[in-house]
């Protein structure tokens, strides 16, 4: 009997109950139909449709080119695959800013059109409105506080954010205010250990870290950079579970050397 034959879907209020009883929750990045498939069928409990599609499946610098009709498109081929995870989708720079009537069509779309089942934004008092005009349609907001990569320009490059006081002080209020403002949960991205730890102390609602350190909630990694798929990118706080590069890279390999001596496809493999 295969573990998942009785599947309860993961929801905002699972993950709740899990910090509640000390649980941690496990996040991935997931863009396409059959990475994700495999992803909710090894028991992630959260999905992120991450504005990282803009590096991983486009090869852009940044985040800031993908555009709202292309998450919904990786966001679509994700819930396809789906039966379990929590499916959450970045509203993608330029969607939400400054414009809360804005963010809310665009978080109207990502549900409607990809069937999601929340959405993410990036920042904290100066994008409060927009997550307050999104939640009152009834979509779930996940917050995203530290570094942000959509304000790459504005911090210059993605060092570790809120290592001075006054940034780690306005950091733990912009949490309480999401908390406040009715996010589910928030990802706390490249900030100092400590001061993530304590975050996590002083909100009720779950923190997913990322180069966070181990005093929250939760953890996210890229799918590809765990995978160990993207060979060149390599920081402090990645674990890589796997050298797929050098995997896929063998397999490239035979094939080529296989086609070409002739040796596939065999007898076998005919018709």
């Amino acid at each position: 009997m295969s573990v998942h034959t009785n599947i309860k879907r993961v929801t905002t209020k699972t993950l709740s109950e899990m910090k509640e009883r000390g649980e941690k929750i496990t996040m991935l990045t997931g863009y396409d139909y059959s990475m994700a498939r495999i992803i909710d069928t090894a028991g992630i409990e959260v999905i992120l449709v991450g504005d990282s599609a803009s590096n991983v499946m486009a090869g852009h610098e940044t985040t800031l080119p993908i555009t709202l009709d292309q998450m919904i498109y990786h966001a679509s081929s994700v819930v396809r695959a789906v039966n379990r995870a929590l499916v959450v989708v970045d509203l993608p720079f330029g969607s939400y800013q400054g414009n809360s009537k804005e963010a809310l069509s665009s978080a109207i779309r990502i549900m409607k059109e990809s069937g999601g089942h929340a959405v993410k934004l990036e920042g904290g008092a100066e994008i409060i409105e927009s997550i307050s005009r999104i939640l009152t349609a009834g979509i779930p907001v996940m917050g995203h506080l530290g570094l942000t990569p959509q304000s790459i320009y504005k911090f210059g490059t993605y060092v570790v954010r809120a290592k001075e006081e006054e940034e780690a002080n306005r950091l733990v209020e912009d949490a309480k205010l999401l908390e406040e403002t009715g996010c589910f949960a928030i990802v706390l991205e490249k900030i100092p250990a400590h001061l993530a730890k304590k975050v996590a102390e002083s909100v009720s609602i779950p923190i997913i870290g990322i180069g966070a350190g181990n005093g929250v909630d939760g953890q996210v990694l890229v799918v590809h950079d765990m995978l160990g798929i993207n060979n060149e990118f390599n920081p402090r706080f990645l674990r890589k579970y796997n050298n797929l590069y050098e995997e896929m890279m063998t397999s490239f390999s035979r094939y080529i050397e296989d086609v070409k001596s002739g040796s596939f496809p065999s007898e076998d493999e005919q018709y």
